[in-house]
């Protein structure tokens, strides 16, 4: 994978998103002219697949001063496990300690969405997965969730800029909105094949104004072999994609000679749904989830001092000193 270039904004270099106490804090020891190096561990609530290394990694470059500073984790993309010490910083307090909030939020947001991506990778046992959940996210971190599920296995994604950042190439077909407005799913796709560079594969989405196998047929008569694939969507108030749909729309498309053209499925896919397609051995060529990635649950991160000027000393509940993992490799 590509150096990410990760965009920090402005209201996070100033701390206008971390929690007011630390900003108190901050001041505090300031104006008392206290500014002791500290040992800070993040570590996660439960076990899933670590992700935001990298755009932490990049706020650090920009905060932590040039020398006296010393950053260990694990790597990007690893299983941890609950309360895995998984992120090390030693630095002055003065030069982090108004981040905590950041880093714990971009660590918790990332590892949340890489690992339920994980999950789906998993259950689909080798069958391509792929990232298309940005329109059930806040456009301001939807290139992040797709950086986030492709840490956790799926193989590309929808947004141009999560693409970028994980030095993938964007996953497109045909949208509902294209063949809707020039009324015909055949019309659509010689469009779409018109004005889309040759490198992209040629996906046609079959589910918009007729039966599912009529419309991959007469795109696939359309197209030929410059057909790479069929996207089906059906909507849930039509009964969703089903393993019989699938089976019955490859059938088809066999006996009319099209046996290249691939199936690929979305619509509400979760775990549960792969798993019951995938133990069917359905003829399907790849998984596109939506909501079930995007929505995934944050997996919180605690941020704790373990040491003070060389002093190992810790909060009640937690054990005084550094936390021995040798899993942490050094990366500042």
């Amino acid at each position: 994978m590509a150096n990410p270039e990760f965009d920090i904004k402005r209201p996070t270099m100033i701390g206008d998103t971390a929690d007011i106490s630390l900003q108190k804090t901050v001041q505090i020891l300031r104006s008392e002219g206290v500014n002791p190096v500290v040992v800070i561990e993040f570590a996660p609530s439960l076990p899933g697949i670590f992700c935001g290394l990298l755009e932490v990694k990049s706020l650090f470059e920009r905060i932590l001063p040039d020398s006296g500073s010393e950053v260990w984790a694990i790597e990007e993309g690893s299983r941890i496990e609950a309360e895995e010490v998984s992120l090390r910083v030693k630095a002055p307090y003065g030069s982090i300690g108004l981040y905590e909030t950041a880093i714990t939020g971009i660590l918790s947001s990332y590892t949340g969405w890489a690992t339920v991506a994980r999950e789906c990778v998993d259950e689909a046992s080798g069958i391509p997965v792929y990232s298309i959940g940005a329109n059930n996210i806040h456009p301001d971190v939807s290139a992040n969730m797709d950086y986030a599920a492709i840490i956790g296995g799926c193989v590309s994604c929808s947004t141009i800029l999560g693409a970028r950042l994980s030095g993938v190439t964007p996953f497109t077909t045909m949208s509902h909105s294209l063949s809707l407005i020039l009324g015909d799913t055949v019309r659509a796709l010689k469009a779409f094949d018109k004005h889309t560079p040759q490198d992209v594969p040629r996906v046609a989405l079959v589910d918009t104004h007729r039966d599912e196998a009529e419309e991959a047929i007469a795109s696939a008569r359309a197209l030929k072999d410059r057909l790479r694939g069929i996207r089906v969507d059906t909507a849930t108030q039509r009964g969703g994609v089903t393993v019989g749909l699938v089976r019955e729309i490859r059938a088809r498309l066999d006996l009319a000679g099209f046996q290249h053209v691939d199936i690929s499925i979305s619509g509400d896919i979760n775990p549960p749904k792969i798993r019951e397609f995938v133990e069917a051995k359905s003829p399907i060529q790849s998984f596109g989830i939506g909501s079930y990635i995007a929505t995934g649950s944050p997996n919180p991160y605690t941020a704790d001092i373990h040491e003070i000027d060389g002093r190992p000393i810790a909060r009640r509940g937690r054990s005084p000193g550094v936390t021995q993992n040798t899993r942490l490799d050094r990366i500042i």
